[in-house]
């Protein structure tokens, strides 16, 4: 080996060393502020741990005690520094609702979460980017002003009204599916938990009618979270595919004789595919933190509406826990997809 090739081969190193202290520093930093923020809002709302915990009739030294078991006599900072810790080995506390620890409540909702938003942004992704890169071919015509409708539609219409009238169309007057819930009680408990996802689990055992019970009871919600997804990736592709239906090469391209579907599927396509992949992941994260009044309407058991009933109850340790679940998850997703970035496009290396 020459030693040119030596040096650069150690630059290189180098380089890669660097890019991941940065990514190391990049996530520490980040998961710390969400630790503060979520833990000093938490300290700022006005409710009493220990009156949630003892109730209003409790004596001033059953009072003095709790307060001085939970450690809040402590200073603040001090306070954050015992609850950073916890959170690093694990420990979220105990939820009053449920007397379980957090983190085993946390770890039963939120595959059903997982499930809902993933098919979610699957059918987002099946409906909305061809939607999108339709709309931009036939800019201007009847498939563009569909597409920027649904868009519209999809930012203004609240979630909470497009489901109730989901549920009073398809479930009370039409039957095409199942009601609120996951799944009949009927069916409960029929099918081993492997993955979390009761439509995934039942298709390993085989048990076909627990699939399609499931199935009639996710596939509204699913539909009603779809259309926004479809809506924001629709939008997106067509915005990114208009911009490169205009460069140079695309004119190039046709001017070659190439057939119409490769130049947008193989040239324009191709050319989006990167940013896009931001997109979608940023579309599959806002599905996950923002399904809270669709699990509620569709008293779907996930992580939003064990938060909501967290929040109502006073129980802090579990609204803390599951606030903070869901920021890290949205952190590593964007993580990963600035990984992914770097990955296939070398400009953003």
């Amino acid at each position: 080996m020459s030693t040119v090739t030596l040096i650069d081969s150690r630059r290189g190193g180098v380089r890669i060393a660097l890019a991941l202290a940065r990514w190391i520093a990049m996530l520490v930093i980040t998961f710390t502020g969400l630790l503060a923020i979520t833990f000093f809002i938490g300290r700022k709302i006005p409710i009493d741990p220990v009156l949630a915990i003892l109730g209003d009739r409790a004596s001033a030294a059953a009072y003095a005690a709790a307060r001085l078991q939970l450690g809040l006599d402590k200073p603040l900072i001090e306070q954050f520094l015992i609850y950073a810790r916890d959170v690093l080995h694990g420990h979220l506390g105990v939820s009053l609702l449920t007397a379980n620890p957090v983190i085993d409540d946390i770890k039963r909702v939120f595959p059903a979460t997982l499930e809902l938003a993933t098919l979610s942004t699957f059918i987002g992704i099946a409906i909305g980017v061809p939607l999108g890169v339709a709309a931009a071919v036939k800019h201007n015509r009847i498939v563009d002003h569909v597409a920027r409708v649904i868009g519209l539609a999809g930012s203004s219409v609240p979630v909470f009204w497009l489901a109730l009238m989901g549920l009073l169309l398809f479930y009370a007057r039409l039957h095409w599916v199942s009601g609120p819930g996951r799944i009949d009680p009927v069916y409960d408990g029929m099918v081993d938990t492997r993955t979390g996802s009761l439509l995934i689990d039942s298709l390993i055992a085989g048990e076909w009618d627990v699939f399609k019970n499931a199935f009639s009871h996710i596939a509204l919600p699913a539909a009603v979270l779809a259309f926004y997804s479809i809506a924001y990736l629709s939008r997106m592709t067509r915005s990114f595919m208009l911009e490169q239906l205009s460069q140079e090469y695309v004119t190039t391209a046709r001017a070659k004789g190439l057939p119409e579907r490769r130049v947008i599927w193989r040239h324009a396509f191709g050319n989006i595919a990167v940013p896009l992949l931001t997109v979608i992941a940023l579309a599959y994260s806002y599905l996950l933190e923002g399904s809270v009044l669709t699990e509620i309407v569709f008293a779907w058991p996930g992580i939003g509406s064990y938060l909501t009933g967290a929040l109502l109850n006073a129980d802090m340790n579990a609204v803390l826990g599951s606030t903070l679940v869901i920021g890290a998850t949205f952190i590593a997703l964007n993580l990963l997809t600035d990984a992914l970035y770097r990955v296939f496009d070398p400009r953003a290396r």
